[in-house]
């Protein structure tokens, strides 16, 4: 009984020391805090818009405990940074600081940050910085840079528009929960104006849409997280990031010049209406990139590229493209579709299909076979296709003059990798993408002389145009040469 006992106050002694080891404090200068970060960078961010959250861990590794007198925010609330120090929140109330938090040897606790600056005033991203300065109780004051550029914006939520309306914008535009175009009314989008939709949101038009680009000043639609899911890759590259273009049956003409649509789910659906695309680029997408019921379509000098369906699908209807690149590289599933497909059905219903016509366009992607055509058998439904001088990523067909006419077939074994060496960069591993033709391609001097003279970036095709939306020039460097 007297050895247990004796054991017994060994262990409870050996307690009160391990306690007392642990609950001791030095106000010491020379034991500091230790920061997985000196820094927390929001690299830009709208104004007036919360942004996600940012993290940084606050070790001690001095061999004593570390009290901190104060932690606070230096400027107060004057920048928008919003700070939790290991669950205490640095609010108005406790002055934008926390008192006395304890940080025991070898042990460690997590900071939160965010931002929601106020507006600037300036056209141009400005910066916003702020110190989260910890003054511990030795008279040391040490700090965490708080860092980012806030981006002046427009917010638009939930508008309807009732009546001829132009979106002219210097500054970005956030659209939150949708932007409607009532039957009647024509929504007009002026050259230059970049529009970031929440992951909520999308255009639904049931009047017309007019999008008035320039090859100097592309309209930009896009998703609104201008973060970054990683460090190597921005929310930008990345699809699904909003809802698309809807184009109703209601709709009259509708006309998308010089835009750049991306990251979106369905990037633009179009249901029995007209519709003209020049110089325009749909690109990485979570659904289809292109989509078209019984409309009547006129698509030039565009680039359909990265979808989880197919880039580009027409079922029944009039469809014409004409110096297009359809390309289908899409990273992020394998399972996807193919760069073109038409039908004149779809599921149970028919679809006359009057034309589906390409010419001088480049259609490839990753699989053998990127051409997808269908009709019903022994169906009296319209299936009419033409293509001429396209470079096409399918198996040989015979040629004939009234649906294929000097076309260059692709096949696995001329590109092991797909048609990758069309272009000028794939890269899968960064998500970056150029498709400007590299000098490798075929699609060089393929082309038929057509009526259209400029490419997608509005640069002068020669007698002989290369094949899809972009004519090859070489790099100024090697013109010098």
């Amino acid at each position: 009984m007297k050895k247990y006992l004796f054991f017994a106050l060994i262990a409870i002694t050996a307690l009160l020391t391990a306690c007392t080891d642990d609950d001791s404090f030095s106000a010491s200068s020379s034991n500091v805090l230790t920061f997985s970060t000196d820094s927390v960078k929001l690299d830009t961010v709208f104004s007036r818009v919360p942004t996600a959250t940012k993290t940084f861990w606050v070790y001690n590794k001095s061999g004593d405990g570390i009290r901190c007198s104060t932690i606070k925010l230096q400027n107060g609330n004057q920048t928008g940074f919003r700070v939790n120090v290991d669950g205490s929140y640095l609010g108005e109330a406790q002055g934008f600081q926390v008192n006395n938090i304890e940080i025991r040897k070898n042990d460690s606790i997590r900071v939160f940050v965010e931002l929601t600056s106020p507006s600037n005033n300036q056209e141009l991203p400005q910066e916003v910085k702020d110190d989260l300065v910890f003054v511990l109780e030795s008279g040391v004051q040490q700090k965490v840079v708080l860092n980012a550029f806030t981006w002046d914006a427009e917010i638009m939520e939930n508008n309807v528009v009732t009546k001829d309306s132009t979106i002219n914008s210097t500054k970005p535009i956030i659209i939150r929960g949708g932007l409607t175009v009532a039957e009647n009314a024509t929504l007009t989008i002026a050259a230059g104006t970049s529009m970031y939709f929440h992951g909520d949101a999308g255009m639904d038009v049931y009047g017309s849409l007019v999008v008035d680009g320039t090859a100097d000043k592309r309209v930009v639609m896009r998703g609104d997280r201008i973060d970054r899911m990683f460090d190597y890759l921005p929310y930008d590259n990345v699809s699904g990031q909003w809802k698309g273009i809807h184009i109703y049956s209601t709709s009259d003409a509708n006309y998308i010049r010089y835009a750049d649509i991306h990251s979106t789910f369905d990037a633009l659906i179009c249901d029995t209406t007209l519709v003209e695309i020049d110089n325009t680029i749909i690109h990485n997408c979570q659904g289809y990139g292109f989509l078209a019921y019984n409309s009547v379509i006129m698509a030039r000098n565009s680039q359909f590229t990265n979808t989880l369906n197919d880039c580009v699908a027409v079922y029944g209807g009039e469809a014409h493209f004409i110096q297009c690149t359809m390309a289908q590289f899409y990273p992020f599933d394998y399972n996807r579709g193919v760069a073109l497909r038409f039908s004149n059905f779809k599921d149970d219903k028919d679809y006359p299909l009057t034309m589906m016509s390409c010419i001088n366009t480049l259609i490839t992607g990753y699989a053998d076979d990127e051409i997808l055509g269908t009709s019903r058998e022994d169906s009296d439904t319209p299936y009419l296709y033409y293509f001429d001088h396209c470079i096409i990523r399918t198996p040989v067909m015979d040629e004939d003059p009234v649906h294929l006419i000097e076309n260059i077939y692709e096949q696995p074994e001329d590109t092991v990798s797909g048609g990758v060496k069309h272009f000028a960069l794939i890269d899968t591993n960064n998500l970056v993408y150029d498709f400007q033709l590299s000098e490798k391609s075929s699609a060089i001097d393929k082309g038929t002389p057509t009526l259209f003279s400029i490419d997608l970036l509005g640069r002068k095709r020669d007698d002989t145009p290369d094949i899809g939306c972009y004519e090859f020039f070489k790099p100024a460097e090697e013109q010098k040469e």
